[in-house]
């Protein structure tokens, strides 16, 4: 079935096989499991003039005009800049969409994403669209976390859990994705993305096999003192900082995680488990945990987008980092 991912099949059925649709959905779920398509299809079927079962019939005057992105009744609320919050004024923008009257004569569809950039302000101005839609209006809320948004928004929709794609049907649909990758690769990407193929895809095609093996390489020059961590904070000046901190956070998790019971085969991705081991030896567990601490809140601060000096932050993890195993 088209644009319809294999692990959304049952559920793309059981959404378009609706007699009646609900005035708001909220799908949820991980990044990268592909949320958005699944929210832009069951759109394409809301707007469509002649719907099947199967989706939208794309020759309608609506399909075409929202092919085209110049469809009336269709509206899409992002946050203007990445990882940034949606503000109250966007919101109020969008009230004043639902409350309009259907220039096609149909629904009005929103898609919002993801739900929980919303502000308090934001959030707050939107309950009341959600509770009293005006006309035939729908609204698809997307979350990647929905810990994060207001009982009272989350009350007022459908709660639409999204599927996980079982590990095999990821490889296999990164395989059709990216031929050109081996098995191997395809895995590595996988573990890379903590399992969400449309996420792997994403960062093999920003380069990330590239960036791992060259902060791989860094980590392991940097522990056999063949580099210092100014140097290398230096060399790593092109590379994601959001990325770099998932890494660390992760890896001295799993040096963690060995301290305490001491399996081998649980030390994440190939290329690093000699050197977490090695770690998991040498360090001290209070030294870890602290360093742990440390890496959770600048990761945090990373996210938020605060004003970091990159250099001198990279170089301070790197100092800590080569200090784990103790004095040589």
């Amino acid at each position: 079935m088209a644009n319809v991912l294999p692990w959304q099949i049952d559920l793309w059925q059981q959404l378009a096989g609706r007699a009646q649709h609900a005035h708001a959905y909220l799908l949820h779920g991980p990044r990268g499991i592909g949320k958005r398509l699944l929210a832009e299809r069951l759109m394409e079927l809301l707007l469509c003039q002649r719907p099947s079962a199967g989706g939208a019939c794309g020759q309608c005057k609506a399909c075409q005009l929202l092919a085209a992105h110049t469809h009336p009744d269709h509206y899409l609320l992002e946050p203007e800049e990445a990882d940034k919050a949606i503000r109250v004024d966007q919101v109020r923008e969008l009230v004043s969409f639902v409350t309009q009257t259907a220039q096609l004569g149909g629904r009005k569809v929103v898609l919002l994403e993801p739900a929980e950039a919303m502000n308090l302000n934001a959030a707050n101005a939107l309950l009341k669209s959600l509770e009293e839609p005006a006309g035939d209006t729908v609204l698809l809320l997307i979350s990647h976390q929905p810990s994060r948004l207001l009982p009272t928004i989350k009350s007022r929709c459908v709660q639409q859990a999204c599927p996980l794609p079982a590990r095999q049907q990821s490889l296999d649909w990164l395989a059709t994705q990216l031929p050109e990758l081996t098995t191997e690769l395809c895995t590595e990407l996988l573990m890379l993305s903590g399992g969400s193929p449309l996420m792997a895809a994403k960062l093999y095609a920003q380069g990330v096999l590239e960036q791992r093996a060259l902060v791989v390489d860094g980590v392991k020059r940097l522990l056999k003192q063949q580099q210092s961590p100014s140097q290398l904070a230096e060399s790593w000046n092109a590379l994601p900082l959001g990325l770099l901190f998932d890494w660390f956070c992760e890896w001295s998790h799993l040096i963690l995680r060995y301290q305490m019971a001491g399996d081998e085969t649980a030390l994440g991705a190939a290329d690093m488990r000699k050197v977490l081991q090695y770690l998991g030896q040498k360090a001290s567990r209070d030294g870890v945990m602290a360093l742990q601490d440390w890496l959770l809140v600048q990761r945090q601060k990373v996210l938020s987008k605060a004003n970091l000096n990159r250099v001198l932050l990279l170089e301070a993890l790197l100092v800590q980092w080569a200090s784990l195993p103790g004095p040589s």
